[in-house]
């Protein structure tokens, strides 16, 4: 008779332990551990990819890049955790949870670092494509983590409370960087988003309990990419993920070269200013919840233009003279963008049915390609027209998108599928 402590005991044993393991439940200190985890996670995470968005002006003042060459450093890193995040899953799988996520946040928040003491823009460019590496091992691993350990009735509010620090730390990262350039330079803004980083690394690493319903698993290439064949099948999801690209392309040019605009004549304002014209990023946190809510109750396709519209109109007013009437439009633009990108996430996760891990992937992988080919290409539209240049690359986006919207009005309901509950049910931060 074999020892219990062989390997293959062991291993015989793994799936039995995992499976009569007891799941975390709201109210438990494992709860409240796991949420403190993933909120400074998510808040580290987002805020670490987006700081740099301010700074696009700082860029080419600094390195003397044109405003296509700074949205670079946004670009390549969303460009390369697109496509990363499709296999930073499977890595996970063998690798384990945990280990994979407290690794993605450390070398990132270390990464960051780093870029604050970059001397050349070359240089810059290598360290924030490493990022776009590194990062994806959290967000593509801290849904699955929460979909494996969280009991079924807690699953939603730790999904909430994670995305909640997702959105706080996309718009914390980019106002700390654009106040603190105005009056310390930027690479002191980016040294304080590179120290939250590593602290929020600590407490994810000491707080975060250890995962109890993972069971490794070797890899296995050829069968992971296979996984991904079977939903361009659906007559639906192909359009929605092109509607993912279009969203967060359509809403990071906009953000990318709205500083430019407004730090020249004839507003002149600050770069603390421009900074915290990122505060508008709350409305998305109202805006995705109701218009989500709203497409639950009416149906999806019935809700779903009336985002593309709202942002059609939003950058329409950009177009206008007067700053008021500018800041309507940044606000329409966001609350467009939050809301269709609820509903288009949530309506990944309910027709992808059993595919449902693979269908978020592509997702994703559409979604930050959006903020990596789009957000890179509307500097040349600045650079030749100005910001009408940019509204109108930014308004052939939405309107694509309103189009294809329409067109998903005619799309037949799936019969009898409940929506899963999947961490697009709430939908990425960007």
């Amino acid at each position: 008779m074999e020892s219990p402590t062989t390997p293959v005991s062991v291993a015989a044993s793994a799936p039995h332990d995992a499976a009569h393991a007891p799941f975390i439940h709201h109210g438990t200190p494992a709860f409240r551990q796991t949420n403190l985890a993933l909120f400074a996670a998510g808040f580290a995470t987002f805020g670490l990819l987006y700081c740099v968005q301010p700074l696009m002006p700082e860029f080419s003042r600094d390195y003397g890049v044109s405003a296509a060459g700074s949205a670079l450093s946004l670009s390549l890193t969303t460009g390369v955790l697109a496509v990363a995040m499709l296999f930073a899953g499977a890595l996970s799988d063998a690798w384990g949870r945990k280990s994979v996520m407290v690794a993605s946040l450390l070398s990132s928040a270390l990464l960051v670092l780093v870029t604050a003491v970059m001397p050349n823009w070359t240089a810059l460019l290598v360290v924030r494509t490493l990022l776009g590496l590194t990062l994806s091992g959290l967000p593509a691993v801290a849904m699955t983590y929460l979909g494996e350990e969280m009991h079924v009735e807690s699953i939603g509010l730790g999904m909430g409370l994670y995305i909640s620090g997702s959105a706080v730390g996309g718009m914390g990262g980019r106002l700390i960087t654009g106040v603190l350039a105005d009056f310390f330079g930027w690479r002191a803004g980016v040294m304080v988003v590179g120290v939250i980083g590593v602290l929020a690394g600590a407490i994810f690493w000491r707080a975060l309990p250890p995962s109890r319903h993972f069971v490794a698993q070797p890899l296995r290439w050829r069968l992971v990419i296979g996984r991904f064949a079977g939903m361009f099948h659906d007559r639906g999801l192909p359009w929605l993920f092109v509607e993912g690209f279009l969203l967060l392309g359509a809403f990071v040019t906009v953000y990318n070269y709205l500083g430019y605009r407004l730090l020249a004549a004839p507003y002149n304002l600050s770069q603390a200013v421009v900074g915290l014209i990122f505060g508008i990023y709350l409305v998305g946190t109202f805006s995705s919840a109701w218009m989500g809510h709203l497409a639950g109750k009416l149906g999806r396709r019935k809700v779903l233009w009336t985002a593309f519209a709202l942002m059609l109109a939003g950058v329409a007013l950009t177009m206008c003279r007067p700053l008021p009437l500018i800041m309507l439009g940044i606000v329409a633009v966001t609350f467009g963008f939050f809301g269709g990108h609820s509903i288009v996430s949530s309506w990944v996760g309910r027709r992808a049915g059993a595919a449902k891990a693979q269908a978020s992937s592509v997702y994703l992988f559409c979604y930050y390609m959006g903020s990596s080919v789009a957000g890179a290409s509307g500097g040349l539209f600045y650079a030749s027209h100005g910001w009408n240049g940019v509204a109108l690359f930014v308004g052939v986006l939405v309107l694509a998108g309103l189009l294809i919207a329409l067109r998903l009005v005619r799309l037949a309901p799936l019969v009898n599928v409940a929506t899963p509950p999947t961490p697009m049910s709430r939908g990425a931060m960007p």
